[in-house]
């Protein structure tokens, strides 16, 4: 048919928008519909610019159910610190007092940052560097945290590495650190049956199997004498490594579809265990005066300066915000999901399980303390060695305690799995939103990262080892975490505003009403965090392994290490503002 035939009908208005890739503004397109007896299409003389193949982002894929991106969180967020450090900080920091201080920077601070970092993910459905549109200059923070997270796994996938060896050991009728009849063992070791009836001077210098078994039959510390003798990797541990590695490959390398499945065996198991262990604590000899020390009410610490460091450094550390790790998951969200209320419910459940788990870990101090008849404090501690040597001899002098231990590593298995699985997440999520290429070989880029991963914790599997994990454990996410949820807060609040990120949150609920109950901004965080890290700066003291002091040049490599996560912030604000025309506000 003749143009004088098809009677024309517009669409809409005659120029709409068309975006194209690449492209520094959008193109102008007049667009008319022609109405033809076989059907509908648009002439291509009306076009001011050629048509092109539409390129749209690609579809952001989702949780399969909202209970996975749940425990995807909680499984991050209690890990082995919430069993290993907050009981101990409580006992440390005036027992029940600490809980004051903890609550008090949990609800000004902890709860208002985790609230900050899901909504950020969730309405801007990107990792944790491309959230940063909303203050391009800030950018550097994004790839701040998620060095600060490939950093931590240099470290953390060891602990499991650690766990899974014991795991393995566990499965003998007769415990490995039970006797002082093995290989590895000293002349000063002291049958653990048989240790509480020394006495006097020479009850110092004897050390039990349990602690011998973890530094020279696990780790072989006794083979390097420091950082620089650091030796081969050990093939066990290494062997340990590797199955760690390829777990943790085969749960990220689909992304969250296959890591949200993964949760609900790493999540849920550790609850079952510590209930058991509960159970099975509260009915040893002593376990009452270990509660009670726990819960022992000193107000006097408050006024203590140390006491609210700690508390507000461990609300940040147990929430893990700063990692990036609550934008990555958050991003996968439907954009209408009340991120409030997962926040609420993932801080709660994250404060109950550090509160609960002391009951776990001091009905057992109380039981050992009495064993042994000395005073609770000589054999409570924090980190490592409470989980590797202090809960293992506690357990094996339980019946059936072979079948204890291999619940318990199993417990320090998951809790430690689905924490890595996070900082993983973390990393891959951030780099592949920001590099189109590596979104389109998300496997080949998890593999990459695992591996490298791999490579480079090998140096904390050899007689060594210890100390390069003590040196990375103290520098990696010390001052840079809290530096960078510094900035964060920063940018959000005084850059971004927090009326623009009021706005953003309203447009989670289409129903004003309930955005006014459920969706508030979060308060301004900035002053009580500048305060923290201001004081870890001030009060930081040097690391050490036992009586083992790092040479200057170990703890200068440590600052390196801290201050290369850092060092993003300026750099990309310097790179910004050199490459980008306009004034300095602009």
């Amino acid at each position: 048919r003749s143009n004088s035939e098809r009677p024309v009908v517009p669409m809409s208005s005659a120029v709409a928008p068309a975006k194209e890739p690449n492209a520094t503004g959008p193109k102008a397109v007049e667009l008319v519909l022609v109405k033809e007896q076989n059907g509908v299409q648009l002439t291509s003389s009306t076009l001011i610019h050629p048509p092109q193949t539409p390129v749209g982002p690609q579809e952001r894929e989702t949780w399969s159910k909202k209970i996975d991106f749940l425990l995807s969180v909680i499984g991050f967020a209690v890990d082995l610190a919430n069993v290993w450090r907050f009981p101990y900080l409580c006992y440390k920091n005036g027992g029940g007092a600490f809980l004051v201080p903890y609550l008090l920077f949990m609800v000004i601070a902890g709860m208002p940052l985790f609230y900050m970092e899901l909504a950020l993910g969730q309405f801007n459905r990107e990792g944790a560097a491309g959230v940063w549109k909303i203050c391009p200059i800030l950018k550097g923070v994004g790839f701040t945290v998620i060095l600060i997270s490939l950093y931590v796994g240099f470290f953390y996938n060891v602990i499991i590495a650690w766990a899974l060896h014991y795991f393995f050991s566990s499965f003998a009728a007769e415990l490995p650190w039970v006797h002082c009849n093995n290989t590895w063992n000293t002349p000063n070791c002291s049958d653990a049956h048989s240790a509480g009836s020394s006495s006097g001077a020479n009850h110092t210098f004897l050390t039990t199997p349990a602690t011998e078994y973890f530094e020279r039959g696990v780790l072989h510390l006794h083979e390097s004498h420091g950082i620089d003798d650091l030796g081969a990797p050990r093939w066990q541990l290494t062997s340990c490594l590797v199955l760690v590695i390829v777990l943790l490959y085969f749960s990220l390398w689909k992304g969250v579809k296959t890591s949200g499945k993964v949760v609900w065996i790493t999540a849920t198991m550790p609850y079952a265990v510590l209930f058991a262990l509960l159970l099975r604590g509260l009915t040893l000899p002593g376990a009452i005066d270990g509660i009670r020390a726990y819960l022992s009410v000193d107000f006097h610490r408050l006024c203590e300066s140390s006491v609210w460091i700690d508390a507000a450094t461990q609300v940040c550390f147990s929430l893990g915000v700063g990692f990036g790790v609550l934008i990555a998951f958050s991003s996968y969200n439907k954009f209408t999901n009340n991120c409030y209320r997962d926040a609420v419910i993932t801080t709660s459940v994250n404060s109950l399980t550090s509160f609960s788990s002391g009951f776990v870990v001091f009905s057992f101090l109380g039981y050992m303390a009495q064993k042994h008849s000395v005073p609770i404090g000589d054999v409570a501690k924090d980190g490592p060695g409470l989980i590797f040597i202090i809960y293992p001899e506690a357990l094996a002098t339980l019946p059936l305690s072979s079948a204890w231990a291999v619940v318990f590593f199993i417990m320090l298995l998951t809790l430690g799995i689905d924490s890595a699985m996070g900082g993983m997440e973390s990393v891959i999520t951030g780099l592949i939103d920001e590099f189109q290429l590596l979104h389109r070989h998300r496997e080949l880029f998890t593999l990459f990262i695992v591996l490298a991963t791999f490579l480079l914790s090998l140096f904390c599997v050899t007689n060594g080892g210890i100390y390069v994990f003590t040196l990375l454990d103290h520098f990696a996410a010390g001052t840079s975490i809290l530096f960078g949820v510094l900035v964060e807060a920063i940018g959000v609040a005084w850059f971004y505003g927090k009326g623009a990120l009021a706005s953003s949150l309203c447009r989670f609920l289409s129903d004003e009403a309930a955005w006014e109950r459920h969706a508030q901004p979060p308060p301004d965080v900035c002053p009580h965090f500048q305060f923290v890290a201001v004081v870890s700066v001030v009060t930081f003291r040097p690391p050490h392994y036992g009586a083992y002091t790092f040479p200057e040049w170990a703890s200068a490599l440590g600052w390196a290490v801290a201050t290369s996560s850092m060092s993003m912030v300026p750099v990309y604000a310097a790179y910004k503002l050199c490459s980008l025309p306009g004034s300095l506000r602009e």
